[in-house]
């Protein structure tokens, strides 16, 4: 079963219940802290891994392209569709459908709800024309309220409804044949796609409890200055590679080489949902000893970084040393030093405080010494998933 690897965003809206914030600016380029709230977004997206993205622009579009050619995608390819004139959310998605995969996720680029989109589009679960991510708010007034039976969506109430219930959270899994009966124009997925999917019976929903902010009226951008921010400050989890997520199979460079530990998957998953930042940490000595080069380590964690979406969990980052003493010059990536570690935390900000380390041998516990963090020894008796809830749980 094949990994969704494309993100939709939409961002082509001109934000009118922020008055004059958005004359000049569209509004996921307004400032949240000190940049731009859509560098929020394709961080969260790319980090779990998604590497196709596009934009599908209207209002003020130009600035959504310059804003594009200077961010830092880390090799994802970020595409702009630019509407002429508004065509609605379902509109945009037509405009750009010769741009969309068979299986691809919507999210809204005013929102940014901190769910794990791995596993909410996760192949295991049942296939889907169009899966929502809900949440439960105190008042679902602003946003119009759903109810869920059984995993199916059984109604969509306008806005307006007070009270405790789940809402719509701007992230849906689609199929393209969903938007297989939208045509060139005006269209709204949620007036006139999504109520024909709920008549149909294939209209579905997943509930999360995750943080949730709709930066689109005054007050919640406000908020967003510093919940946001606040939310990117995760702390890390190092796991060493061979002897901690696969079994120590000397040399290991080629996935067929590669034997899983127990609980691998789900222990990640288990640091992706609990906020953790994820970084593999490994000496592969066998690029100095000359068994193998980098090319062939970064093709193995690439292709390990496939297995681990493929179970709803995600690596932030592979770091590994090639060096050995025996024939290279000292090194400050080998551990026991901590360079990886350093490197880790230098492409992706995390805070010591929370940080740990998980290793097999003496060498990773004092690289995780060395660099102010706590370092746990595993020896691969145990599941790695309980191991690990036992850290996050101290």
């Amino acid at each position: 079963m094949d990994t969704t690897r494309q993100v939709v965003i939409l961002v082509g809206g001109r934000g009118t219940r922020l008055g004059n914030l958005t004359d000049e600016n569209p509004k996921p380029l307004l400032p949240v802290g000190d940049r731009p709230f859509l560098s929020y977004l394709l961080d969260t997206i790319i980090r779990q891994g998604f590497d196709k993205i596009v934009l599908l622009a209207g209002y003020r579009s130009a600035q959504i392209a310059d804003f594009v050619a200077a961010y830092d995608a880390h090799g994802a390819d970020i595409r702009i569709v630019t509407e002429t004139e508004p065509l609605g959310t379902g509109g945009a998605l037509y405009n750009a459908l010769d741009q969309l995969d068979q299986q691809f996720i919507l999210m809204n680029g005013d929102t940014l709800f901190d769910i794990n989109l791995n596993a909410f589009a996760a192949p295991q679960l049942a296939p889907a024309l169009c899966r929502l991510a809900l949440r439960t708010v105190d008042d679902t007034s602003r946003y119009g309220r759903v109810t869920l039976q059984h995993g199916h969506v059984n109604s969509m109430a306008e806005k307006g409804v007070a009270g405790e219930g789940l809402i719509n959270g701007g992230i849906y899994l689609l199929d393209k044949a969903a938007i297989a009966g939208i045509g060139a124009g005006f269209c709204s997925l949620e007036n006139e796609v999504f109520p024909e999917l709920l008549a149909q019976g294939r209209l579905t929903g997943l509930e999360y409890s995750n943080f949730f902010l709709d930066i689109g009226i005054p007050v919640d951008y406000d908020l967003a200055q510093t919940a946001i921010p606040a939310l990117a400050d995760r702390p890390a989890a190092f796991l060493d590679r061979d002897g901690v997520i696969n079994e120590d199979s000397n040399y290991a460079h080629r996935p067929d080489q590669i034997r899983w530990i127990p609980g691998a998957f789900e222990a990640v998953r288990l640091l992706n949902d609990s906020g953790y930042n994820v970084f593999v940490v490994t000496n592969q000595a066998g690029i100095a000893r000359g068994m193998y080069d980098a090319l062939a380590v970064n093709q193995l964690h690439d292709w390990m970084q496939q297995e681990f979406r493929r179970h709803g969990a995600h690596i932030d980052g592979f770091h590994f040393c090639p060096h050995h003493p025996e024939f290279d010059t000292a090194c400050d990536c080998r551990k026991p030093e901590p360079g990886m570690l350093i490197a880790a935390t230098a492409a992706m900000p995390s805070r010591l405080q929370g940080s740990f380390l998980i290793g097999d041998k003496d060498s990773d516990i004092q690289a995780a010494n060395r660099f102010g963090i706590p370092g746990h020894s595993f020896q691969g008796d145990e599941n790695l998933r309980d191991f690990v809830a036992r850290i996050i749980e101290k």
